[in-house]
């Protein structure tokens, strides 16, 4: 069994799961401020998910995704994962968030379209990925501006489907551009834990010290320091 966890956006996501099969998977929101819960939430999540699967016993490797995402998310699960598999002597692999976010979308709603992965990255951007309806990765991810995301959607032959929290922050652009949009209230625009777990199933692992969060970018704290020093 895999236990796999994601705290890229403001909903964190656990689950453990085997072959596509889910012996546990819990996800907790951010609160009704919007604060994400990561800190305080994320064990007990994963105790959960782990007692529902009959123990550590049960547990064969840790699948983290690392981003792009939210620098404090990123930053607390990866630590998360990391002291699990040094605690429990299991192998580790980093997922990519977006990877897992486009997976999640079944095939039947899009058998032959792009899946377009977005996070809502503030500061007016997203981070995104392409990939083919089979999973193959079309964009490296990357972060944009809408103008940005609205140019290399123009370049496409076919229109994506877009999907993730982040379509709700370009949505009109999106759709200009001739890219298609789930439902706000499809499952799929939430990332989910179980899409960690299946493709951290077949990825090499990592040591420790290798596993990294792909931030993208720097985070808001450091750029205020860097302004507040040149005024």
């Amino acid at each position: 069994m895999i236990l796999g966890l994601d705290t890229s956006t403001s909903e964190l996501t656990v689950a453990v799961a085997r072959a596509g099969e889910v012996a546990g998977e819990r996800s907790v929101a951010a609160d009704e401020t919007g604060r994400p819960r990561h800190a305080r939430e994320l064990m007990p999540a994963i105790e959960a998910v782990v007692d529902a699967a009959d123990g550590w016993s049960a547990i064969s490797r840790i699948a983290v995704g690392v981003g792009p995402g939210t620098f404090t998310g990123l930053r607390i699960g990866v630590a998360t994962g990391r002291a699990l598999a040094q605690a429990q002597g299991l192998p580790i692999v980093g997922v990519s968030s977006l990877a897992a976010l486009a997976a999640g979308v079944r095939s039947g709603l899009s058998p032959v379209l792009p899946r377009l992965a977005l996070i809502d990255a503030k500061r007016n951007e997203v981070f995104a990925a392409l990939f083919g309806p089979d999973g193959t990765r079309l964009w490296p991810d990357a972060v944009f501006s809408g103008e940005a995301l609205v140019g290399r959607l123009a370049e496409l032959g076919s229109p994506p489907l877009a999907v993730g929290a982040g379509v709700l922050r370009f949505r009109d652009q999106i759709t200009a551009a001739g890219g298609l949009v789930m439902a706000v209230e499809d499952p799929a625009n939430r990332l989910q834990a179980r899409e960690v777990c299946k493709l951290g199933e077949g990825a090499n692992p990592s040591t420790v010290a290798e596993l990294e969060p792909n931030y993208l970018r720097r985070p808001d704290a450091e750029l205020w320091r860097e302004r507040l020093s040149q005024s």
